[in-house]
């Protein structure tokens, strides 16, 4: 590939200067930053950070190539991607291709050779910032008024535009060579209704190794319809963007509240804390990482988790019904909640991991329990 400069804006005045290491263009979003040393591919794929320009904190990335096995999704979803170094050469008998070349093919404008630990630190204090990556723009004046004028997450159903168009089927479990810490449940299989806010492959992976037939649908199909499939319980998945701006999911989970178990993750979980009475609010920089420890208070294990949110839910806005039930022991934010008489739970993080630690994957047999 000939080295071409990339230039980075942030809207409160940071330019910095590097080399292109993905598609050529322009592209613009919210900047946050993402801790973990690999699985740069999966977060890659995560419809989650749709909308978002990743930072990766970890010096060294793409030494591994491409694995298409390991997608999470159908596309690649971050609006760019930014990192320190960009590895040469990778090597891994998986690998499909090298990561430079596997961005160029997904259309990701991705930077290399520039601060990320400035640009961390900025985040963590100036709070979630908009940018701009140009291959094509170096001006100054132009890159931080484009990046000024960037769209943010706030107040975007962004749900809706990575959701499935039409409802499908999914009863694959893990693969021979994917690790897991808990056998996959046998007898009866459960049928399942999952919505598609930005669902992963390693949740419905989780799901079916847990016993349950998954039907998916997508994030605005009403109560009714899912009611009508008659299935033993509902998933609601994780998903990008602000949650008070989902309203049709929002209106679909009202009407399935009480008719049915529900289990919610990241925006799930946001969603039916909104329909249950608390409030959700945008986090400075939010959580990005794959090591983040969560304590569960049923237990009092503590948990380290994978986790992707920018938004959580306001601890003083639950309502007498919802019981805590995790904790992040970083900054004490809400991890975790169920219904004290209906059958419903929730949490904010992510327990099918892909990356991250496999500490949380139980949580998917607690809910095929909470169903019976």
């Amino acid at each position: 590939m000939t080295e071409q400069q990339a230039t980075l804006a942030t809207e409160t005045g940071v330019v910095l200067r590097g080399r292109s290491v993905g598609a050529q263009g322009e592209s613009t979003g919210d900047l946050v930053f993402h801790t973990g040393m690999s699985g740069y591919h999966e977060i890659l794929t995560d419809p989650s950070y749709t909308g978002q320009v990743v930072v990766m904190t970890y010096p060294l990335i793409g030494n591994y190539g491409v694995a298409e096995e390991d997608a999470e999704s159908r596309a690649a979803w971050p609006e760019a991607f930014v990192v320190r170094e960009m590895a040469s050469l990778h090597s891994n008998r998986r690998a499909n291709s090298s990561l430079p070349d596997w961005l160029e093919k997904n259309n990701v404008v991705a930077i290399e050779g520039v601060d990320t630990r400035r640009l961390t630190k900025h985040i963590r204090t100036q709070g979630s910032v908009r940018c701009v990556i140009s291959t094509t723009d170096h001006d100054e004046a132009s890159l931080i008024a484009k990046a000024r004028g960037a769209e943010s997450t706030d107040g975007r159903d962004l749900a809706s535009v990575v959701s499935c168009k039409e409802p499908y089927s999914w009863d694959a479990g893990y693969d021979e060579s994917y690790p897991y810490l808990h056998p996959a449940t046998s007898g009866a299989r459960v049928p399942l209704v999952a919505y598609d806010f930005g669902i992963k492959k390693n949740i419905l992976r989780s799901l079916a190794h847990c016993g349950f037939d998954v039907t998916v649908v997508p994030a605005w199909t009403p109560a009714d319809d899912v009611l009508a499939m008659g299935a033993k319980g509902v998933f609601l998945s994780n998903g990008p963007g602000d949650p008070a701006a989902v309203k049709r999911s929002i209106d679909a989970v009202s009407n399935l509240v009480g008719k049915t178990p529900i289990f919610g993750i990241c925006l799930g979980h946001q969603i039916l804390s909104i329909v249950l009475g608390a409030k959700t609010h945008k986090m400075p920089f939010g959580h990005h990482g794959a090591n983040h420890p969560v304590r569960d208070l049923l237990t009092k294990k503590v948990e380290i988790t994978s986790q992707n949110h920018s938004f959580a839910v306001d601890p003083e806005s639950l309502p007498g019904s919802l019981e805590l039930t995790h904790i992040n022991l970083n900054d004490q934010t809400v991890e975790g909640m169920r219904h004290t008489e209906l059958p419903l739970m929730s949490i904010q993080y992510h327990p099918e991991a892909a990356p991250g630690p496999l500490d949380s994957s139980h949580l998917f047999q607690r809910f095929r329990e909470l169903i019976g």
